[in-house]
């Protein structure tokens, strides 16, 4: 039975509703930028918004999920869509604006995505897992789609930048600390790991071949 917290479950929504909007603009702009029709912007801007939320209900058995039951958050991975489609430049931002609202979608699905399976009884190590796949999930899917290789396999710090805002929000369950204040830390270091991470070069060793 999931608790019947209201605050609780309000920051659930508002990190889920947020995170859905900014991995939608990840996924729209890639659109744009391989020229894709409205159609296909819309169809990369629902994947990416979606995908990594909708695994992880269907994994603790949140069914049907979220984005498919609750009609806002197709409308405003469908908003976010139209809006870059018609306006690209108005979402360009300094960095490349994939990459940034990318950074922007793991942080928050992350941590949302650690709440929420934390809300469904879900061990500490298990809602960590989760909250990185659920960060991830997204991203996966924008790329796929586009035939390249997901940026989880190649980025620099993506999953771990995901497993530490995952993790920073199940360590304050386990404190016992306000969860809205470890959703924030969680979102924050997940973030600023992954910008830093892009802007500086930091990477896992990579495989090499003696070619």
């Amino acid at each position: 039975m999931v608790p019947a917290y209201p605050s609780v479950q309000s920051l659930q929504f508002v990190l889920d509703l947020a995170g859905t909007f900014v991995f939608a603009l990840s996924g729209a702009m890639a659109g744009v930028k391989r020229k894709l029709d409205v159609f296909g912007v819309l169809v990369l801007s629902f994947a990416a918004a979606n995908t990594g939320g909708v695994t992880r209900d269907v994994i603790i058995g949140a069914v049907p999920p979220a984005a498919i039951s609750d009609w806002r958050y197709v409308g405003v991975s469908l908003m976010a869509g139209v809006l870059t489609f018609y306006f690209p430049s108005a979402v360009k931002q300094r960095w490349n604006p994939v990459l940034v609202f990318d950074a922007a979608g793991l942080a928050l699905f992350a941590v949302s995505g650690a709440k929420k399976a934390l809300e469904y009884g879900l061990n500490p190590v298990t809602a960590t897992l989760l909250g990185m796949l659920t960060g991830i999930g997204g991203g996966m899917a924008r790329d796929i789609l586009l035939s390249d290789i997901p940026a989880v396999l190649r980025a620099d710090l993506y999953a771990v930048a995901a497993l530490l805002g995952a993790a920073i929000v199940v360590s304050g369950y386990v404190l016992e600390l306000p969860p809205g204040l470890a959703a924030l830390v969680g979102a924050a270091l997940c973030f600023g790991l992954r910008v830093l991470a892009m802007k500086r070069g930091w990477h896992l060793p990579v495989a090499r071949t003696d070619d």
